[in-house]
């Protein structure tokens, strides 16, 4: 990547507002992704944009900061204060962009053949976008029911962020009544995605010169063969099931990504770690299979180790993990989302989103956003322009509902 010695100056709130209504989802799309949101890293600068953006268009908002001060959720209500109001809900950070070939400054949005490349223009600041270019038309629709702005931190890593937000509503007054979660979904309308649990497991062994290797624990060959029961577990799911042909992968999946262990062929390796996941659908128990995996290697595995070697042990360490995702394809939500996105079917999801914790709080939710997820987390990451008219256009028909 040849990226500039200096980036441009993000466009300022006012420069914004005082695009025309057909250009500002674009507009404020230069804005967002002017800032590098990585989710290591700080979201506070993107925050406070779009505070001062929503201030001049005279909405108020209200941090819920983390525990440090570092990053923020963001909350706006725009409309009367009663019940029944609709979330627009997104994250504002991004995955890295470390190693990967970009060929334009991933953080300037960058227009080419009709569409607009940058971090996070597709997953999912084209959404944000869309959404801040429209509360010039919210606050002057005359809403009948409100519409509440929800923008989260630290999604990319564990859908983090938004759980404090989420803990506010589950006693706020008024009570929204659902949400959309705007994910690149192509504006298809998704009302289910997987469960998630990803854990890290720590083998400790027993040191020795390899040519003493009965008298030791290999902490690797152990650690492998966890993953290959965890593999076994996956390949079972495929086998037999449950499956969900309306999902894009229609079985609960099983997968190691991360696996470090040994310094030198010579000796027994001592420590071995790896990461592993298991995304399941919504009607799985997750937990019952992680519990699969523990007693593996606890009554076979271990028994093995402690045979050689009592001080020898496997450890778990939970990670990350979020809800599934199951809203009723029949239910009222989905079919004003439909109408909204001018389609008369759904579909499933993989990936996972804060779709299910917003669900988890009895706040019924649904998935559809632009851009497609296939360009998410990749270099050169892009939006069609097609995509923003086509949530632009979704969100004039959630106006007009929200004005009835």
């Amino acid at each position: 990547m040849n990226a500039p010695t200096s980036r441009p100056t993000v466009p300022s709130v006012e420069s914004v507002i005082g695009t025309s209504s057909r250009g500002r989802t674009i507009a404020c799309l230069e804005a967002l992704v002017g800032f590098d949101t990585t989710s290591r890293d700080s979201n506070l600068a993107l925050i406070e944009w779009v505070e001062r953006y929503l201030h001049t268009l005279g909405v108020e908002s209200r941090r819920i900061d983390n525990e440090d001060g570092t990053k923020a959720n963001l909350w706006a209500t725009i409309g009367p204060a009663v019940d029944g109001g609709i979330i627009l809900s997104g994250h504002t950070d991004v995955v890295p962009v470390d190693g990967q070939d970009w060929h334009t400054d991933p953080f300037v949005l960058t227009a080419r053949d009709d569409r607009l490349y940058g971090r996070g223009s597709s997953d999912m600041k084209g959404f944000l976008a869309a959404v801040l270019a429209k509360v010039p038309e919210l606050t002057q629709a005359g809403l009948t029911r409100p519409v509440h702005l929800a923008f989260s931190y630290d999604e990319e890593v564990g859908c983090l962020g938004v759980r404090s937000l989420i803990a506010e509503l589950k006693d706020a007054s008024p009570r929204p009544s659902a949400c959309i979660v705007g994910e690149p979904t192509g504006m298809e309308v998704v009302v289910a995605h997987k469960t998630k649990r990803s854990l890290r497991v720590t083998v400790n062994g027993k040191a020795a010169h390899s040519s003493l290797a009965p008298l030791a624990v290999n902490a690797v060959e152990y650690a492998a063969r966890l993953v290959v029961f965890i593999r076994e577990i996956g390949e079972r799911l495929r086998r037999e099931g449950p499956l969900d042909p309306d999902f894009d992968v229609a079985h609960t999946t099983a997968h190691t990504g991360v696996f470090n262990g040994g310094t030198q062929l010579n000796i027994v390796p001592e420590l071995c770690s790896f990461d592993f996941e298991f995304r399941a659908l919504p009607a799985v128990d997750v937990d019952a299979l992680v519990e699969e995996v523990k007693a593996y290697a606890q009554e076979v595995l271990e028994v093995e180790m402690h045979a050689i070697a009592p001080e020898t042990s496997i450890h778990f360490e939970a990670i990350s993990g979020f809800p599934g995702l199951e809203t009723p394809p029949d239910s009222d939500l989905i079919g004003l989302v439909k109408s909204l996105a001018g389609k008369n079917h759904h579909t499933k999801v993989a990936y996972g989103t804060e779709a299910g914790l917003f669900s988890e709080a009895e706040i019924p939710t649904a998935i559809c956003g632009p851009g497609h997820i296939a360009q998410a987390h990749k270099p050169n990451e892009f939006v069609e322009i097609a995509q923003l008219a086509a949530c632009d256009a979704f969100l004039d028909r959630l106006v007009a509902a929200c004005s009835k």
